[in-house]
């Protein structure tokens, strides 16, 4: 085995491999890591490749990730096959996606044909039958528990701001409105990140080890509203047309339901950024995990862009719109 990096875990992690593959045509190179503990590394076997998952026992549980990997596949939705696990020290086996991300991918000449894809693998997903896992359920605690990152870490942390009295009635509103959505599988980061661009054009699913059961839109607007880039309001318009027309086909919603599908799509978007607003600032402060900051920018704009839109927000974007600090970050 030829590896280009050192350390305790990847020795142990190459011995496992050697004891899989007892040869000598062996290499390994760090694929990626992403904003948890987990690290990813490419093993190319002759002309075979493969992903091996680094997750260190006492910070990340793979259980989660083999169970739900195991659960979509049985829906032929495209995540990763699992070739080996050793669940003890934190190891997995995994089918190589290749290196090219959905977000390094995007042109505007490709970009209406790969979001339809990534929605008709989203719309795959939500068809399968959570009920037979033991996915937790998107319920009220968690989704509050979410939104306090808001307060704690980007507007007391990263600010220095005091908190104010109004996010109490935000949090009820919000929590109501998300609450009256069908509920279905929701893979909690379906964003150009966490999709990769197969060789044969194919889209790859990942990093879904966090799934739950809850709202309908949690996905789409993770996808459509993505943190890491943003498309002009007509073009995302005309995919959440899409999307609506393959959730009525797929007896996903039902016509009536999807009169509510903009409004439900853009309040649960709004939970989704207050929280990614708080997670940015911890990455930095807690993770030193500077290059989030960078992206608070637009994750903020998706914020007072549904603001400004409800009458039950208005007092939330008055604070947002008459706070220095705040509006220094736009």
């Amino acid at each position: 085995m030829k590896n280009a990096i050192n350390d305790a875990r990847l020795n142990q992690l190459t011995t496992w491999v050697e004891k899989l593959f007892p040869d000598d045509h062996l290499n390994i190179t760090v694929a990626s890591s992403d904003a948890s503990f987990r690290r990813y590394f490419r093993l190319k076997q002759n002309e075979s490749s493969y992903i091996v998952m680094d997750a260190p026992p006492e910070h990340e549980d793979i259980s989660s990730f083999i169970k739900i990997d195991e659960f979509l596949a049985q829906y032929d939705v495209a995540v990763p096959h699992i070739y080996a696990k050793d669940e003890d020290n934190g190891y997995l086996l995994l089918s190589d996606f290749g290196d090219t991300s959905f977000l390094k991918s995007l042109t505007s000449a490709n970009a209406d044909n790969l979001y339809r894809k990534a929605m008709d693998e989203l719309v795959a997903m939500q068809k399968t039958h959570p009920a037979n896992t033991s996915l937790p359920d998107y319920d009220e605690t968690k989704l509050r528990d979410e939104m306090s990152l808001f307060p704690a870490w980007f507007l007391s942390r990263h600010l220095d701001l005091k908190v104010p009295k109004i996010l109490t009635a935000v949090y009820d509103f919000l929590i109501d409105e998300i609450q009256q959505q069908p509920s279905c599988f929701v893979h909690r980061d379906y964003h150009s990140r966490n999709l990769m661009v197969c060789a044969d054009n194919t889209l790859g699913i990942i990093d879904f080890q966090d799934a739950v059961v809850g709202p309908i839109t949690y996905d789409l607007v993770s996808l459509l509203k993505d943190c890491y880039i943003q498309w002009p309001a007509e073009q995302q318009q005309n995919w959440l047309n899409y999307y609506k027309e393959q959730a009525i086909n797929n007896k996903l919603i039902t016509q009536s339901q999807a009169n509510d599908l903009q409004r439900w799509f853009d309040l649960t978007g709004l939970q989704r950024h207050l929280k990614v607003l708080g997670i940015f600032c911890r990455l930095n402060y807690r993770d030193g995990k500077a290059n989030y900051l960078n992206d608070l920018p637009l994750t903020l704009h998706y914020v007072l862009e549904v603001c400004e839109r409800y009458k039950e927000l208005e007092a939330l974007y008055e604070f947002l719109t008459f706070t220095p600090k705040i509006m220094a970050i736009k």
